[in-house]
């Protein structure tokens, strides 16, 4: 993990985001870039944590050291009906959580729900790990964890 995380900047960039969060209506924290996502996480100040299925993290790649807790599982992506049990067991009611999926929508539902059963410090990542789908139905070409060139690995 890196040192050179400017703190007080970090987190006053974590408390705009929840003031912005909370002035839209939001039940959950609010939405954090990749790049604050890779230097909160790489500072260890937050936990990352990937709801995508074990499917999607062996074929398309992971960030090192996140924690796994799957929104839905199997090729049909069916919900995990255990997840918030799951989370809550994985992270710190106190330290900051930022929850990626693959284009950032399967995590903002899985923020609502840790929110709703009582895990407040929980951010979504925005982009997801490939980013939005393109003319060409491809992912990765404008936006995402990957696109941005944050690190990653593959088996």
């Amino acid at each position: 993990m890196s040192a050179t995380l400017d703190t007080p900047h970090e987190l006053e960039a974590l408390a705009q985001v929840r003031n912005a969060a909370q002035s839209v209506g939001l039940t959950y924290a609010g939405g954090v870039s990749p790049q604050l996502a890779w230097r909160l996480f790489d500072s260890g100040q937050a936990v990352l944590v990937d709801v995508r299925s074990a499917e999607e993290r062996k074929f398309v790649g992971y960030v090192a050291g996140s924690v796994h807790v799957p929104w839905a599982t199997g090729t049909s992506l069916t919900r995990n009906p255990r997840f918030v049990r799951e989370l809550e067991l994985k992270v710190s009611k106190q330290q900051p959580v930022l929850l990626l999926c693959r284009s950032g929508k399967r995590s903002v539902l899985a923020a609502e729900a840790a929110a709703k059963a009582g895990l407040h410090n929980v951010f979504n990542v925005l982009e997801g790990f490939e980013g939005e789908i393109n003319d060409q139905q491809q992912r990765g070409s404008s936006d995402g964890w990957r696109f941005h060139g944050l690190p990653w690995a593959q088996d």
